[in-house]
């Protein structure tokens, strides 16, 4: 194999920390990509071509599915941003950093992504039915301004 280059992480699981503190363990993660606009100029008396400079980035909201976990790190986060805990801090929003890692099957950490300004907008609990065989699931929603990525 090339230098740098290794084979994809199969059976692996994501850990999201939100300033240094885990949030939970989760199986999915959705939304790991950045759009650019692209700005059009055309340029007078040159018909043979369209600049395309950059414009703005976006990214989309980081979807987070897991399993039930027993953890109330979620809901401490999100207290902090929405009802008493957003009053109590003059309704300001705290804004925090967060990191997606990838583990392997035994716990090794792969690679990283280090997120800017992420704060909660979704959480949607587990479905409850007495005949199901599923397994309960959570799932997260947060926004952010922007990533990096940080090889481990």
């Amino acid at each position: 194999m090339p230098d740098g280059f290794s084979e994809p992480a199969i059976n692996s699981y994501f850990v999201f920390e939100v300033d240094g503190v885990e949030i939970g363990y989760f199986t999915e993660v959705s939304g790991l990509s950045v759009n650019m606009t692209v700005e059009e100029i055309h340029e007078g008396g040159q018909n043979g071509y369209v600049h395309q400079m950059p414009g703005r980035m976006t990214w989309p909201h980081l979807v987070f599915k897991r399993g039930i976990t027993q953890s109330d790190a979620l809901f401490n986060w999100m207290s902090k941003s929405s009802g008493e805990g957003f009053a109590g801090n003059g309704n300001k929003l705290t804004r925090s950093t967060g990191a997606v890692t990838v583990l392997d099957a035994e716990g090794t950490r792969l690679r990283a992504w280090e997120f800017d300004g992420v704060y909660p907008v979704r959480w949607s609990g587990p479905e409850f039915s007495s005949s199901s065989n599923e397994a309960l699931q959570e799932q997260l929603e947060v926004v952010h301004h922007g990533f990096r990525s940080k090889n481990l």
